[in-house]
C-alpha cells in the first residue's frame, strides 16, 4: 500500500526507469554494462516505492497516551521553552527520520485541532538542534479533555523539501490517523507537559501510529 502523496511521483519514476531499462537493453552491447545500468534503475525504482509505502498501523486509541506521530529514532528528550504557542516550559521529544523510514505523519492524540500553522525556513540537517525553530516546518496543536493540548511539529531537513499537512483548525483528530507526509527524510517534534511520564529513551527506534512515547501521570 502506497501513500497518495506518492502516486504521481511513482508513476513518473516508473515510466522513466522502464524506458531506461529498455534503452539499455537495446543500445548497450556490453553485457555487464547493460546489466549494471538496469540493476541501478531497478534499485532506484525500489527505493521510490519503499519511500512512499504506507503500512497499516494498529493504533490502540487511549486519550491518556501520546503516540509517536512518525517512524524514526529518538534524538532528543529535553526540557525547553516552547515559544510559538504555549510560551512556557515543555518536554520536547524529537524523532529523526531517514529516507528509509515511513514518512507518513499521524495524529499523536485524538481530539480537536485548535492550531495549525506553516512556517517558511531553512533546510538545516534535521538532526540539528536549531532545525525545530529555524527550518521549514508546520506546527499543529490538538486538544482533548484528558491530556489537554499537545503540540507536534513537522520539520523539513536538508533533503526533505516538501511538508504536507492535512490538519486544519476545527478538524476532528483521530489518534493514529494520517495527518500529513514529509518527503525524503526529516524530523518530528512532540511537546508534552513536564509532569507527563516519558515512555521512551534516547536512541530508541520508534514505530509511528502505535508506540506510546508519553502518557499522563
Amino acid at each position: 500500500m502506497f501513500h497518495k502523496e506518492g502516486y504521481k511521483i511513482i508513476t513518473i519514476t516508473m515510466f522513466i526507469l522502464a524506458i531506461g531499462v529498455i534503452a539499455a537493453d537495446k543500445y548497450i552491447d556490453t553485457y555487464w554494462v547493460q546489466k549494471t545500468i538496469q540493476v541501478i534503475f531497478l534499485a532506484l525504482a525500489l527505493l521510490v516505492l519503499q519511500f512512499f509505502r504506507n503500512p497499516k498501523r494498529n493504533t490502540l486509541e487511549n486519550e491518556a497516551h501520546i503516540i509517536a506521530p512518525v517512524d524514526g529514532e529518538i534524538v532528543a528528550i529535553e526540557e525547553v521553552t516552547e515559544s510559538e504557542f504555549f510560551k512556557d516550559k515543555r518536554r520536547q521529544i524529537s524523532i529523526f527520520m531517514t529516507p528509509l523510514n515511513v514518512h507518513v505523519t499521524r495524529y499523536p492524540i485524538s481530539g480537536k485541532v485548535i492550531f495549525s500553522k506553516y512556517h517558511k525556513g531553512k533546510y538545516l540537517v534535521a538532526s540539528h538542534p536549531k532545525s525545530s525553530t529555524e527550518n521549514e516546518r508546520t506546527t499543529i496543536v490538538v486538544e482533548n479533555k484528558t491530556v489537554g493540548k499537545i503540540l507536534y511539529r513537522q520539520v523539513a531537513g536538508a533533503v526533505a523539501r516538501r511538508i504536507v499537512n492535512y490538519a486544519k483548525v476545527g478538524d476532528k483528530a483521530l489518534q493514529g490517523a494520517d495527518s500529513g507526509f514529509i518527503k525524503f527524510g526529516s524530523r518530528a517534534d512532540v511537546f508534552v507537559p513536564l509532569d507527563f511520564e516519558v515512555k521512551i529513551k534516547m536512541g530508541d527506534k520508534i514505530c509511528g501510529g502505535e508506540q506510546v512515547i508519553a502518557q499522563k501521570s
